[in-house]
């Protein structure tokens, strides 16, 4: 079921980040800007979960510190695409969040065992 809105722990799961990673990663990049509910807690759109697995995936996986993944991301906002940008290939965001759960199934379902 889509949402609207997610909780930090929620979006935790479905990315397989960390959320002091999260908390880090919103004071590293403009484009991560979770609101905040009236009990100010983060509250993240599909968007922002779109922008943490490009993050992810240019951090963890690819190895980019953190000023070449902030190149990329706005190079990528202004529409230009370097050649390593061509390679950044990002799921739908519905694809996304439906492995997140499959994962989040498999891995309590490996605990059982």
């Amino acid at each position: 079921m889509k949402k609207l809105y997610y909780t930090i722990g929620e979006v935790s799961k479905l990315t397989d980040v960390e959320p002091h990673v999260l908390r880090y990663w919103e004071t590293l990049f403009p484009e991560l800007t979770p609101a905040k509910n009236r009990a100010g807690k983060r509250v993240y759109k599909e968007n922002d979960i779109q922008v943490i697995l490009m993050l992810k995936e240019l951090i963890q996986q690819k190895k980019y510190s953190t000023a070449g993944a902030r190149k990329v991301l706005r190079e990528q906002k202004k529409g230009s695409r370097s050649k390593d940008t061509e390679e950044t290939v990002a799921l739908p965001v519905e694809l996304t969040q439906d492995l997140g759960r499959v994962r989040v199934f498999l891995n309590d379902l490996l605990k059982k065992i």
